[in-house]
């Protein structure tokens, strides 16, 4: 693995049903403090690739290594000892509890969960005015934005975003994918998939294009956004001119 790297990913395989993979041969790797987007049509396997590496799909061939350990179908409930955390898409948190009380669950084993707490409040000050309030009255932007809160709670070097901008409006997509980005000067790396293909580009570092279950294209974000070609082959140029 390059030094530069905490995540790589050689010839992996994965798929939901023994013998039938949606990933073939997948290739990646993240750098260290860094944002790495994996975009594509739907249908490519970009989701099925990031439950691949959080163990929550199998992986018939190849290879997950997190930080120099093999974590190849690691178990989902030792993620965060290993270092990394994952978000969902959806139900990623717990929306009868209190905003305070989803952090402090997350914290429970923690001997500064109070210290944490408060950290995580000053990184996130929308969430620190409505620490009591239940979770369920939080609006789409601010969810994601506690689901996120969440995931850095036990301090992982790494961490795996499903789409975090779905289904919300454009501002507090644009909010929370500037949240990911920022979260990269924190000294934490990060995952992307997502759908909002321009304002991923944007915030990102690396990205990597997939498509029928197989690495396409992968370069500097910003080149992948320039590039006339394989905007219009892998991205729709003209959707992506419109969004």
């Amino acid at each position: 693995m390059s030094g530069d790297s905490i995540l790589t990913v050689e010839g992996v395989e994965a798929g939901y049903v023994k013998d039938l993979p949606i990933l073939r041969g997948i290739n990646l790797a993240v750098r260290r403090n860094a944002l790495t987007a994996i975009i594509g049509p739907n249908g490519a396997g970009k989701s099925t690739l990031i439950k691949a590496i959080a163990g929550l799909v199998p992986v018939s061939a190849g290879t997950v290594t997190l930080d120099g350990t093999q974590i190849t179908g690691i178990r989902a409930d030792r993620m965060a000892d290993l270092g990394m955390a994952y978000v969902p898409q959806t139900d990623n948190i717990f929306k009868s509890l209190t905003i305070r009380q989803n952090l402090a669950l997350v914290l429970r084993l923690s001997r500064r969960r109070e210290a944490r707490l408060e950290e995580l409040f000053a990184l996130f000050p929308p969430l620190k005015d409505k620490q009591a309030d239940p979770a369920a009255s939080l609006s789409g932007g601010q969810r994601q934005m506690l689901a996120v809160a969440m995931a850095l709670a036990r301090e992982p070097s790494l961490i795996l975003m499903d789409e975090p901008s779905a289904g919300l409006a454009p501002k507090a997509a644009a909010e929370v994918l500037d949240l990911a980005h920022r979260l990269t000067r924190e000294g934490v790396s990060i995952l992307l998939v997502e759908q909002n293909v321009k304002q991923a580009l944007r915030v990102s570092d690396h990205c990597y294009i997939l498509a029928e279950g197989r690495n396409q294209v992968d370069g500097p974000a910003a080149d992948i956004l320039a590039d006339p070609i394989v905007g219009e082959i892998y991205l729709g140029r003209r959707r992506m001119n419109e969004a």
